[in-house]
């Protein structure tokens, strides 16, 4: 039996959907379910099941507007961000195609220009190149065969095609007979490597010793901060002093290095300038001349010497004007290259150390560079000559009371430079020798790191080369000559083992060994003979800390400690071959090359030093504007000499170019081997050595 209608109920449920229709700010849900009736129609006789959930007002529309609010802005975070992902690969694309148009320009310069003789370290390079590029078409080919999950064997049963049997006769040789040797050559440059890294060690343990107790030499006088009036000082408490200026076509720094040296804090009576000029240009001798004319009328006791037959480079300077008859009157000579700036009081530093003190021979300095901060060459190499100064010369000072004279900022007894033979024309590394040789005869040296002599590094990469293809191939040059006198010298059993073993062998010889052999040999050769194997503590861990240690004198320079490494290994082709050539005497041993400077303070900074410090060398208003307006007009003739030079461009290096396809090379055999830490050395450091081999680094010249 059917239940009787409710029309109560009806008429109310129409008046809740007309006001749902009208507002549309409710929101029902209706589950129905079809009603049960005998006889009447479900219009006349309705019978349902109705649920109804109410929302707040405005509740739909304030969904909707959040909805299509992040909708739009999703779309423009897409749009921005497509935007930068546009922008960076336009950047990219630039960068490469701008790295290319250079290397593109520099190719097309170096063959026009006139070719010269390849170099044989250039001719094994490419031959290695060769090799390199033939064995990673071979793993390419293995790779997609599949033969890296299971390699071929010879004396496997199935039949196998002439290209498999191929690689697996390769394999069989590459396992007996190629990664034999090549495992006992690592194993080595990995002891030599471990010797060295000690050595860095106890060096820097030294210099923290030094630093913890405050050790530092202590001069048994000192000279008044106040100047020196000649009438009022006594003479005999200043020894006579020659200072002396050895220089070669110094165009850009000539200025700044005599304007220096004329206005030392010194007795005039007790002083002598030599301005040692070996300069072929006749203009930059006109130069010179006049500036030392100059300071010459302002009262300072300063002449000038050319020597008519150049020979022996700057140890043939040096010992041409020692020979003249005047320095037989003078006790000490100070020594300065034409970019160094001495401070005025440079000469009262560092005289009073030889008072009491018979069996010294030198008191070194220290240098601190005006451009350290120009590019990052500057800066890499103000990280590697504050290791240098800071731990090397300070330790090796301060315990053994040796180290090697750094050719200038430094003071010398002239009785010690007779008593050893003076300078000797043998070698390009003069100072180093006179050294060696001032050791041997007993004499003593002091380093003072707390006093500093301003210099200029060598901005261009192509004139940081030469300076480091000298400094490497001198001291080899030199250990052949001395070898032997060192054995039979009357110094202890000890110093010679130090002078022999640590001076020369392992910190001129081993270590642009291993490190070029190491990291640009064995390395990419490991990818492709896996069977000898390179640890990633050899490949990173130990490096990274070595660079750590060197990157201490210089706290401010940590950012740039990777590039720091990748530098390191690259300049080791360099000084390698360097080092051969010195070895074994071949053609490029003896040549010496001026490195040149910029002059970064030479014109404005030259002004402000006659202004402020030339007032008490004057006699009159008038000498002092006539020497002004002389200094001036030279600084003119300078300009316009500069802008008609001969125009610098820069140039394109093989050897580093050869050695970054093959480590490119074996990081792409390292990618398919899966081999992270190798992967990532060989790509950076074959980046780095693809851009010095374009000279991208350094004074950009063209």
């Amino acid at each position: 039996m059917s239940r009787p209608p409710n029309y109560e109920f009806q008429e109310w449920w129409n008046k809740q959907r007309a006001n749902v229709n009208n507002n549309n700010n409710e929101t029902e849900l209706f589950i129905s379910a079809p009603s049960i009736s005998s006889s009447s129609s479900s219009s006349e006789n309705p019978s349902f099941l109705t649920v109804e959930i109410n929302t707040p007002k405005g509740a739909d529309r304030t969904a909707e507007k959040e909805r299509s609010r992040s909708a739009r802005q999703l779309s423009w975070i897409y749009l921005l961000k497509f935007q930068q992902i546009a922008n960076s690969l336009a950047f990219l694309t630039n960068g490469f195609i701008s790295i290319l148009r250079t290397a593109n320009r520099r190719v097309a310069m170096a063959s026009n220009q006139t070719s010269h003789r390849q170099s044989k370290l250039y001719r094994i390079i490419k031959a290695f190149l060769i090799v390199v590029v033939t064995l990673l078409v071979i793993e390419l080919v293995a790779y997609y065969r599949g033969w890296h999950f299971s390699p071929p064997t010879v004396d496997a049963a199935e039949v196998v095609d002439l290209v498999e049997y191929l690689y697996a006769k390769w394999l069989e040789i590459r396992v007996n007979y190629l990664a034999p040797p090549l495992q006992g050559l690592t194993n080595v440059c990995i002891v030599l490597f471990m010797v060295q890294s000690v050595d860095r060690v106890i060096l820097v343990l030294g210099c923290a010793w030094i630093r913890f107790r405050g050790l530092k030499p202590v001069a048994q006088m000192e000279y008044s901060s106040e100047e020196i009036e000649s009438a009022s000082a006594n003479l005999e408490d200043y020894p006579m002093v020659l200072v002396q200026i050895p220089m070669c076509n110094e165009r850009e720094v000539y200025q700044q290095s005599i304007a220096a040296v004329c206005i030392q804090d010194w007795p005039r009576e007790r002083m002598l300038v030599q301005i040692l000029d070996d300069s072929d240009d006749l203009d930059v001798q006109a130069l010179i001349k006049a500036d030392v004319q100059k300071w010459q009328q302002r009262g300072v006791p300063i002449i000038y010497r050319h020597r008519l037959v150049r020979t022996g480079y700057k140890a043939g300077n040096l010992k041409s004007a020692m020979n003249c008859d005047y320095v037989k009157e003078y006790e000490f000579v100070a020594i300065f290259d034409a970019d160094f700036q001495p401070a005025p009081d440079f000469l009262k530093k560092t005289i009073p150390y030889f008072k009491g003190n018979d069996d010294l021979a030198l008191v070194q300095t220290r240098w601190s560079f005006v451009n350290k901060d120009e590019n990052l060459l500057t800066r890499l190499q103000n990280i590697n000559l504050a290791f240098h100064f800071e731990v090397e010369q300070q330790v090796n000072g301060w315990f053994i009371n040796f180290f090697g004279f750094n050719g200038t900022a430094g003071v010398w007894r002239i009785k010690a430079l007779e008593d050893c033979g003076g300078w000797l024309e043998r070698t390009t590394v003069e100072d180093m020798d006179i050294a060696v040789r001032a050791h041997l005869c007993g004499w003593k040296f002091i380093y003072l790191n707390d006093v500093k002599c301003l210099c200029e590094l060598p901005e261009s990469y192509e004139a940081y080369k030469k300076q480091q293809h000298r400094w490497h191939s001198g001291p080899m040059q030199l250990f052949r000559l001395c070898f032997f006198d060192i054995l039979h010298s009357k110094v202890s059993l000890l110093k010679k083992a130090n002078m022999i073993f640590l001076f020369f062998l392992l910190r001129k010889l081993i270590l642009p060994f291993y490190s070029f052999t190491l990291f640009c040999i064995i390395l990419p050769l490991t990818m492709f003979l896996p069977e000898a194997q390179l640890p990633a503590w050899v490949v990173c861990y130990i490096p990274g800390f070595m660079s750590i240690l060197n990157i201490l004198p210089a706290p401010q320079s940590f950012p740039f400690i990777v590039p720091y490494l990748l530098f390191e290994n690259t300049m080791s082709v360099t000084k390698f071959n360097a080092m051969v050539s010195g070895l074994f005497q071949l053609g490029s041993s003896y040549e010496w090359i001026v490195t040149k400077k910029l002059g970064r303070s030479s014109e404005a900074d030259l002004v402000a030093i006659v202004e402020n410090e030339s007032e008490p060398l004057v006699r009159s208003n008038a000498l002092h504007r006539s020497s002004s307006e002389s200094g001036l007009a030279e600084l003119n003739k300078l300009e316009m000499t500069k802008k008609m030079g001969k125009v610098k461009r820069n140039r394109l290096y093989r050897k580093e170019l050869g050695l970054a396809f093959i480590l490119l090379t074996a990081s792409v055999r390292s990618l398919l081997s899966a081999q992270g830490i190798h992967f990532y050395f060989l790509l950076f450091q074959g980046v780095t050595f693809l851009a010095v081999g374009l000279d991208l680094i350094g004074e950009q010249v063209s």
